[in-house]
């Protein structure tokens, strides 16, 4: 299995970005940091899917013991990290993490709660395999998600928000139950293909990026599409974006770097609000 690429601003976007924002070139965009050791890599990465969830928590994405959130493991690709089955959100820290392959088995090194969600290992287990570019990919039962994903269909273009998701999420329609089966899993991977985001119908969001600050932000940001359009639904007759129109806004803050750029601050609030307290 392939490394996913490095997160870099497409030249022609991180122009756009820059014209939009300000008027002083002269400081270069941030990227995301780089490693030469993957065991710092995977320090780093439990430590931001560990942030992923008190982030998560503190926005109301929690429902009893349902969601998950996992990270490819840079170390051996083959595998992944994910959160313990019955432990909340806000509580949890990078050494509670579970480290699974895709034979299901805990691996040695995972925290001392070993109990994995199996929906969990379900759904991410057949992404994470099916998708090389995918570092993180979230599922949780948000209020407007689970509310949206009632009525089977996609986001309409009717925002400029919106147009992040522009051919770039899919409907899953099949419900058969909590998703128990690696089979279900496998359909979800592919009805996914290559876009980042689904609406699973009569369920809720799932989200993925290249990035686990890309990944967070664009649940957030598609929980947030599903309100709006729900309310403005309510309201009267929308006004739908023109495709060129559509095509163009997601061309600029779709991308993997925009994700990523976007996502950044909510993880250095959380540094703050908590004193670093999930790394432990």
């Amino acid at each position: 299995m392939s490394p996913p690429a490095p997160i870099t601003a497409d030249p022609e976007q991180e122009e756009l970005i820059m014209k939009t924002n300000t008027d002083d070139f002269s400081s270069p965009m941030p990227r995301p940091p780089k490693f030469t050791d993957k065991f710092e890599e995977r320090k780093y990465l439990k430590e931001r899917l560990a942030a992923a969830f008190r982030i998560f928590a503190k926005h109301g994405f929690d429902e009893g013991v349902a969601g998950h959130i996992t990270i490819r493991d840079p170390v051996d690709p083959h595998t992944f990290w994910v959160n313990p089955f019955g432990t909340h959100f806000s509580l949890i820290t990078s050494s509670d993490l579970l480290h699974v392959d895709h034979a299901g088995r805990i691996l040695g090194d995972s925290g001392p709660l070993r109990n994995l969600n199996a929906a969990a290992f379900a759904i991410h287990s057949a992404i994470h395999a099916a998708r090389p570019d995918v570092v993180c990919a979230a599922h949780a039962h948000s209020l407007y998600g689970r509310a949206f994903c009632t009525l089977h269909k996609e986001l309409d273009m009717i925002s400029q928000d919106s147009c992040v998701f522009y051919n770039d999420h899919i409907v899953f329609k099949e419900f058969n139950g909590v998703v128990l089966e690696e089979e279900e899993g496998i359909k979800i991977a592919q009805a996914l293909e290559g876009r980042k985001a689904a609406l699973l119908g009569n369920h809720g969001i799932l989200a993925t990026g290249g990035s686990v600050e890309a990944c967070v932000f664009w649940f957030m940001s598609m929980e947030k599409c599903c309100k709006v359009q729900l309310l403005a639904d309510a309201a009267g007759q929308t006004v739908k974006i023109g495709e060129d129109e559509a095509k163009a806004t997601h061309k600029l803050i779709g991308g993997e770097w925009a994700g990523w750029f976007s996502g950044r601050p909510l993880f250095d609030v959380i540094e703050n609000e908590t004193s670093g307290q999930y790394k432990l």
